[in-house]
């Protein structure tokens, strides 16, 4: 899986809202997710923009709608409290990306039901889920998008390693990375790397 092909142009916010602290400080928050690590997280609702096609060609044009979409609510956390954004593929990262459906998602309160009025783009669409979580393994990729393959590969191993096997999709968290004024120092971004898994039959 060539998780290191992933490259993502991502509007401003969701780079600098939460995390607009400096670099040292932002790091230290995810210190305990350098090691592969497998815990118990909450479903969680996520406002998500379904997209087909290259994430380097339509993933500007999702994360922008989902933005727009996530500022117009009212009820969605803004500034410090807001979370970062995240993506999920349901296909092999090893596919041709012109064919990848990408879900690119941001969480949102449980009162929310409806989406704002909107008119999307062509070939993008809005929606409201529920992303189901329970075990999942999670590592911290610090550097650029491109160099993520051995990242997958440890997580991958650690996973087989515990008695686990991937039970969900690709999924990454974009702590840190590029903003609308420029691509940043790519050997700075962070992205934390996260599937589902479960008992393996196996072990």
């Amino acid at each position: 899986m060539k998780a290191a092909r992933i490259v993502i142009v991502l509007v401003a916010f969701a780079i600098i809202c939460p995390f607009s602290n400096v670099q040292g400080q932002t790091l230290s928050k995810f210190e305990h997710l350098k090691e592969p690590k497998i815990s118990t997280k909450e479903d969680q609702k996520m406002l998500v923009v379904e997209a087909k096609g290259d994430p380097n060609v339509i993933g500007g044009k999702a994360f922008g709608l989902l933005f727009q979409l996530y500022y117009s609510m009212k009820e969605t956390p803004k500034g410090p409290m807001q979370s970062a954004p995240r993506a999920r593929w349901p296909v092999s990262l090893d596919s041709v990306k012109s064919e990848w459906t990408g879900f690119y998602a941001l969480p949102v309160p449980e009162t929310i039901t409806e989406l704002p009025k909107h008119e999307a783009q062509e070939g993008l669409k809005a929606s409201l889920v529920v992303w189901e979580y329970g075990e999942v393994v999670e590592i911290l990729h610090v550097g650029p998008y491109n160099k993520e393959e051995p990242t997958v590969r440890r997580l991958k191993d650690f996973v087989e390693k515990q008695g686990y096997e991937i039970a969900g999709d690709h999924e990454e968290e974009y702590i840190k990375g590029p903003t609308m004024y420029g691509k940043g120092d790519p050997e700075k971004y962070l992205t934390i790397i996260r599937y589902q898994v479960k008992k393996s039959k196996k072990s």
